[in-house]
């Protein structure tokens, strides 16, 4: 009855909003509206938020903060981490803020949570409270629900407008988003590139957030003094390999004198160069200086089904990761590619979700196609959708000519497949579920450990 009565009433529909928002006061009132006793940190974006959250608290505690964190993947109270088995990055606003209780109880003092689109629409996120609101990026995703790119990053801004003036706002230059967001008022404006077309442009935030230099040469040099209470992060001297990712970081603070640091991470991937520039600037938005940073981020040892590699003593490599959008393929599969050695190749498991954005799925599989040497398309989560209908939109993409195409329906069959072709050398990547502990089918959640099922394959050969 109550799903029939929803599927009735428009998702932005005000009755609606109103209903979500009152869930969001009632679950604040009763576990003590707890985030006013913390400094939350808020992340959002498209790709990178879970990793990047994952940062942002391994940094804090590494350096003697206790914090808590929220997100896509799991919950963490200072250094105990358990699964999220809503797979929701925004769950119920009930469980938000019973977690936060929890983290208040356990003495933690800062608390990481990820902001999905979805759930700063739906007031999910309401009396969290934010006192840093940072992106990492928008590429397009959940389209189906937002309409446009325009209304997906006005969504995203939610997260910026709960400052309501105060606090710091963490902007990344490369993203579009900076040329809204800069124009939500913020007590400090912080931002940072991950290597890109600013990479080489240590001054002038001020007159970049302002705006004044956007449509021109970001590598011009700029007269206009920074604020006292402004940075700009950005990274140089970028290696990437398949297990490392090195840069050397750079810091300004208003106009104070530069500071510099050597980052190391052990996880691959300019990406995560990315997350790591927007969790740097995190944390020194509280306090935490570069160079403490940059030593914490050197024994992170990344995200449970982010970039994870499986290791069981197999001549390959063998990734699991949470690739879902057109960017993080280009992204992941870019990266992969660029690390293999002569005659090695790049083996892909692909697939879409259910009941979203449908235009995506031809594209992913044109994007895979372009830099698979092998890629197979299997079952992922299809919620209420057909499962093969889903294959064969994400099959119409594939350009035949670049790749070696197989369609295999059962996932575990899918993952054997490539685990028996694979060759010394070669990469194998699985892309889609990544830490998820369930697959989503039309009469509900299934038991499905992705990373688990890789290491019994692998065991048993």
């Amino acid at each position: 009855m109550i799903r029939a009565l929803k599927g009735l009433i428009a998702q932005r529909n005000p009755l609606r909003l109103l209903w979500h928002r009152a869930k969001a006061f009632v679950a604040a009132l009763r576990y003590g509206f707890s985030a006013r006793t913390l400094m939350v940190i808020g992340i959002t974006g498209t790709d990178g938020k879970t990793t990047t959250v994952g940062m942002v608290a391994h940094i804090l505690n590494e350096t003697g903060i206790k914090a808590g964190a929220l997100s896509t993947a799991f919950f963490q109270i200072g250094n105990k981490i358990t699964w999220n088995a809503t797979q929701k990055t925004s769950p119920s606003p009930f469980t938000i803020q019973k977690f936060l209780k929890r983290c208040r109880d356990a003495g933690c003092t800062h608390v990481v949570l990820e902001y999905s689109s979805h759930g700063l629409v739906q007031h999910r996120m309401d009396y969290t409270w934010p006192q840093v609101a940072a992106i990492t990026n928008t590429t397009p995703e959940h389209l189906d629900y937002h309409g446009t790119m325009e209304q997906y990053r006005e969504d995203k801004g939610i997260l910026f407008r709960m400052l309501t003036g105060k606090g710091t706002k963490v902007l990344n230059v490369e993203d579009e988003t900076i040329r809204t967001y800069r124009r939500i008022p913020a007590e400090r404006a912080y931002a940072y590139s991950g290597g890109g077309q600013f990479s080489q442009f240590p001054r002038g935030i001020a007159a970049l957030l302002d705006g004044r230099i956007l449509e021109g040469d970001p590598h011009h040099p700029q007269t206009t003094a920074m604020s006292n209470d402004d940075a700009f992060l950005w990274m140089t001297d970028l290696i990437v390999t398949p297990t490392s990712a090195k840069a050397k970081t750079h810091s300004v603070l208003g106009n104070s004198s530069e500071e510099t640091a050597d980052l190391v991470l052990a996880i691959p991937g300019q990406f995560n160069l990315e997350n790591a520039a927007c969790a740097i600037s995190c944390a020194n938005a509280i306090g935490v200086p570069l160079a403490e940073s940059a030593r914490a981020l050197a024994t992170f040892k990344g995200v449970p089904g982010r970039m994870e590699r499986i290791d069981a003593g197999q001549p390959f490599s063998v990734f699991v990761d949470f690739t879902v959008t057109p960017a993080s393929y280009e992204k992941t599969l870019s990266t992969l590619k660029s690390a293999l050695s002569s005659g090695n190749r790049l083996l892909v498991l692909t697939g879409s979700c259910g009941d979203r954005m449908r235009e995506k799925r031809p594209t992913i599989g044109k994007i895979v196609s372009s830099y698979a040497d092998v890629m197979v398309v299997a079952n992922e989560d299809p919620y209420t959708e057909e499962p093969e209908r889903i294959i064969d939109e994400v099959w119409a993409g594939i350009d035949h000519a670049k790749t070696k195409a197989h369609r295999i329906f059962d996932r575990r069959k899918a993952i054997e497949f490539l685990l028996q072709d694979a060759k010394s050398g070669d990469i194998v990547i699985l892309c889609g579920k990544g830490s998820d502990t369930t697959m989503w089918l039309k009469d509900g959640q299934i038991p499905w450990n992705e990373r688990e099922i890789v290491l019994e394959i692998l065991r048993s050969r």
